[in-house]
């Protein structure tokens, strides 16, 4: 059930979320905008569109992170213009594409085929999963599992609706100790890691290692930082930020820290790391935050990172302005 909200205060947050004043902290901006996504109706929809004239590729990014896992079909048309629109942010476009994945709308799927031949790879690669994610929510197996995520009595251990299904048997949840063996894992490395496979496949791959969640599996998650899509590494910081474990801090440095690695990997790394918020992660995020020569998106991530450790180490309950509990909270 959503959160009741007066008028008030849902001004307030469109206020805080389009910059209305020129002064709110970035920061400030995102936990209104998680406030936003917990509302999950079409007023918060309407305000998270107004969003895109934003200059800050990141921001526009998480706007369209935020509309896909709101999942309502009223987001598409703003989603779709995010796509075709070939002078905006390729990250934000790719995010655009993940987004029409995650609401599932079959009439999405020739919009998505349009751009399998995109100049930019992460948007094209993007489309590809997401196809692939509409057509599975389609079959028996996709619909058995939307049956189990409806059921009252099933409590998932990630809430986000992710860009592809972790892989039969480890769908709905983490395993129970003792039920997912070294072999187990190791096979999951070796699908994950199989450029022969479909991205989709070694998505499937790395969210099931996602829900196995130990320092093994997070091993295994780590070597996909050698693959050479921007994508694929992207989403693995992304994953480490769900799983919140230390194990991953040592990587995750490595990646911030590595001026030639893609800024929208950086910026998954940096995010991932506030979300961590062990003490030895500061500083590297501090450092991201003052060096000029940071590209603006690190720089962002980094700033939104501090907010996140901060909170992570306040003892505070609520991170979106009191209307949504912490677990509802993985910056994308």
């Amino acid at each position: 059930m959503s959160p009741s909200i007066s008028a008030a205060q849902l001004q307030a947050l469109q206020d805080s979320l389009l910059n209305s004043s020129g002064n709110v902290p970035l920061h400030d901006r995102f936990r209104s905008l998680f406030t936003l996504k917990s509302l999950k109706n079409e007023d918060a929809i309407k305000i998270i569109s107004k969003g895109f004239q934003d200059p800050s590729a990141l921001l526009k990014h998480e706007l369209a992170y935020c509309l896909g896992q709101i999942k309502n079909t009223s987001a598409l048309p703003v989603l779709e213009s995010v796509l075709r629109n070939p002078s905006e942010d390729p990250m934000v476009r790719h995010e655009a594409a993940e987004a029409m994945g995650a609401i599932s709308a079959s009439h999405s799927i020739p919009i998505l085929k349009e751009y399998l031949s995109d100049p930019d790879r992460s948007v094209r690669e993007t489309c590809e999963i997401a196809i692939a994610k509409i057509e599975w929510d389609k079959t028996e197996e996709g619909a058995k599992n939307d049956e189990t995520l409806k059921n009252e009595t099933h409590i998932p251990l990630y809430t986000s609706i992710d860009p592809a299904p972790a892989t039969s048997g480890l769908l709905a949840g983490a395993p129970r100790p003792g039920d997912v063996s070294q072999t187990d894992i190791d096979e999951l490395r070796d699908q994950l890691l199989d450029k022969k496979r479909s991205l989709f496949e070694r998505y499937r791959a790395m969210f099931a290692l996602r829900n196995i969640g130990s320092p093994a599996a997070v091993d295994a998650l780590a070597a996909g930082f050698s693959d050479d899509s921007a994508l694929f590494k992207h989403e693995i910081a992304f994953v480490f930020g769900q799983l919140l474990s230390p194990h991953s801090v040592p990587c995750l440095v490595q990646i911030l820290q590595n001026g030639s690695e893609s800024d929208m990997v950086r910026h998954e790394a940096a995010e991932a790391l506030g979300g961590i918020a062990t003490p030895e992660v500061l500083p590297h995020l501090k450092e991201w935050v003052e060096r000029e020569d940071a590209p603006v998106v690190v720089r962002e991530s980094c700033q939104v990172a501090l907010d996140m450790w901060e909170y992570e180490n306040s003892g505070d309950f609520q991170y979106a302005n009191g209307l949504e509990t912490p677990e509802a909270i993985t910056v994308a």
